[in-house]
């Protein structure tokens, strides 16, 4: 889902490369621990946690944060091999130099042998190649939905090493095939207006499902808006009256609730749809509105458990980062079996491939194992196999999202 862009953000993660600074900040040069070096399992072994504790997003951050302690919680209760988590924080948006630091000082622990986040694609993009592959990691993400980092497509290359990036979220291209299957399909809607933010990842998105619903001879109008804006009357004038849908693939929230019910407001009953960047129950409550979201599985007694511990609160962004801690910590357990209590980070790099989750475990409502290669037409190695997709919820008059497909 999450992506960074911006010149000084780019120029300040390549001169990151060169001088590693710890997660902390202090400048400091990082020596890479070994890929095989040999590690003693013990009790407990550890799980970096590579995630926005601070910044713009950091509220997806919370909720990323929030679910991998549950999964910690969750493994620590069924399983005689213990994990534990080493929080970094990569700020995303705010500060690019970050993510690296946060790799850097992953990467030089020797203690720390898989890698959950981090968050956004430009972060995977910065990071796994350059350091994380020469360190012997692999990193798992719960949110990095960029098409090219698993998959070459045209001029594109693939943006990652195979076997050293999983994610156990459905990528973009999944995604805008979704939102423009169901608008088409599903709600029959002809007159589509769609705005993205004039980020990376909305301008993706909104490409794909442009180009989508062209393919059927639906010609999408197309429009563009800042981030952290409170008044959208400019824009919303230059809707036209008759538009039956507006599709707005953004990663503020609370910015979307607003523009929803300025819509509203300006007199427009224009169906609004978002995607995953603003599916979070609590901040983004358009009554009548869609978002494409996470698929997850709501009858399960973790989940149940889960928003009873948080007030009823959901928080549905960070459920599969509890599903990419569960597949490192299964990667581990294997690899620390195999190996008689000692294990290296190249091992368990391998078993990350060859884990296999059921839907009970990977509380995505749909059972997890890893392509080897690329299939259909988006897919490459590291995403998930089919039946991996996104869901579309429904926001009723009460605020509820209740799942439509």
């Amino acid at each position: 889902m999450l992506k960074k862009i911006g010149l000084a953000a780019v120029l300040a993660a390549l001169i990151s490369v060169v001088v590693a600074t710890t997660a902390w900040g202090s400048a400091k040069p990082r020596t890479l621990a070994s890929a095989t070096a040999s590690v003693k399992c013990g009790k407990t072994v550890t799980i970096g946690l590579a995630f926005p504790a601070t910044g713009g997003v950091a509220f997806l951050g919370a909720s990323q944060l929030d679910w991998a302690k549950y999964a910690q919680k969750q493994w620590n209760k069924s399983h005689r091999l213990k994990i534990k988590l080493l929080q970094g924080d990569t700020k995303l948006t705010t500060d690019a130099s970050a993510n690296l630091a946060v790799a850097h000082t992953f990467a030089s622990n020797g203690k720390i042998l898989a890698v959950t986040g981090p968050a956004g694609s430009q972060e995977v993009q910065d990071s796994s190649n350059a350091i994380y592959k020469p360190a012997g990691l692999a990193n798992v993400t719960g949110s990095a939905t960029r098409v090219f980092l698993t998959r070459s497509k045209g001029a594109n290359s693939r943006e990652t090493a195979k076997g050293f990036f999983f994610r156990t979220v459905p990528n973009d291209g999944q995604q805008g095939d979704k939102v423009a299957s169901f608008i088409h399909k599903t709600l029959k809607k002809k007159r589509i207006y769609i705005i993205d933010d004039e980020e990376a990842y909305s301008q993706g998105l909104a490409d794909q499902v442009q180009a989508d619903l062209k393919k059927v001879g639906i010609n999408a109008t197309r429009n563009h808006v800042a981030q952290n804006l409170n008044d959208f009357s400019s824009l919303i004038t230059q809707i036209p009256s008759n538009t039956q849908l507006v599709y707005i693939p953004w990663q503020q929230a609370a910015e979307a609730q607003t523009f929803a019910q300025q819509l509203k407001a300006a007199g427009r009953n224009a169906i609004v749809m978002g995607s995953d960047g603003i599916d979070v129950p609590g901040q983004f409550e358009a009554h009548g509105a869609y978002v494409s979201g996470f698929p997850i599985d709501a009858t399960s007694s973790a989940y149940k458990a889960f928003v009873k511990a948080h007030g009823g609160k959901p928080e549905t962004f960070g459920i599969p980062t509890y599903t990419s801690v569960w597949v490192n910590a299964t990667a581990l357990n294997m690899a620390c079996k195999a190996g008689h209590g000692k294990t290296t980070r190249t091992a368990v790099r391998k078993d990350v491939a060859k884990v296999k989750l059921t839907a009970k475990q990977s509380l995505l409502g749909f059972p997890v194992r890893f392509l080897k290669g690329n299939f259909s037409t988006f897919q490459g190695a590291g995403d998930m196999a089919t039946p991996a997709n996104f869901a579309i919820y429904h926001i009723t008059n009460t605020g509820a999202y209740v799942r439509v497909q």
